[in-house]
């Protein structure tokens, strides 16, 4: 069962999903429009390969808390780097879904509304892993950076137990980057043929 804070992330993440995709129905490139082909191709690269990376990077991070989340403290693997991979990821991938838009205001309006949504959920879930371990976090959290990783902190170990049944299951939660990029493609597609009219034409 899902804690209230993670329903108030996945409820906040289908809002801003929402709001990206309702804009860009609105919009057009300012690149393309100006022909800027050369532009316009290396931002969605850049999108694509961030998307790639955010996508991977949540599946490493939910081999390890598959099945063992509030009930252990997992400090290994990309939890050994920094104390939220996930959420660190979950930026990459958002930005990423804002540079596959072939804009640049995209991807800036994607790192102000996670810097001002997702430090308020952090201190939540920090507050929350506090009471369930104890001195146990504390030492972990004076190690550990919150957010930006430590390469040199790198450990994993040896053998670790995978749950397949959850495992499966997150893996879905890992990919949804990837499908709204697939997203963002059919919606360009209907423009360039013309079924949608964008509004406004944006850097």
């Amino acid at each position: 069962m899902k804690t209230p804070l993670e329903k108030l992330r996945i409820a906040l993440s289908r809002l801003v999903v929402i709001l990206a995709l309702s804009g860009y129905l609105c919009t057009s490139s300012y690149w393309e429009e100006t022909k800027g082909k050369e532009l316009e191709l290396f931002l969605f690269f850049i999108g694509m390969v961030m998307v790639a990376i955010a996508s991977m990077g949540r599946m490493w991070c939910s081999l390890y808390i598959a099945g063992y989340k509030d009930r252990t403290l997992i400090t290994k693997g990309p939890y050994s780097l920094c104390r939220n991979p996930l959420y660190f990821f979950s930026f990459i991938g958002f930005t990423g879904i804002g540079f596959a838009t072939e804009t640049l205001l995209f991807p800036l309006l994607c790192v102000l509304v996670f810097a001002a949504s997702y430090g308020f959920i952090i201190k939540r879930e920090e507050t929350r892993l506090r009471q369930l371990f104890g001195s146990t976090y504390d030492e972990y959290k004076a190690q550990t950076p919150a957010f930006w990783p430590r390469f040199s902190n790198f450990s994993e170990p040896e053998n670790y137990v995978v749950r397949p049944i959850v495992y499966r299951q997150h893996i879905f939660d890992a990919l949804w980057f990837v499908w709204i990029v697939g997203i963002l493609e059919v919606i360009e597609g209907l423009k360039d043929i013309g079924y949608i009219k964008p509004l406004w034409c944006i850097y």
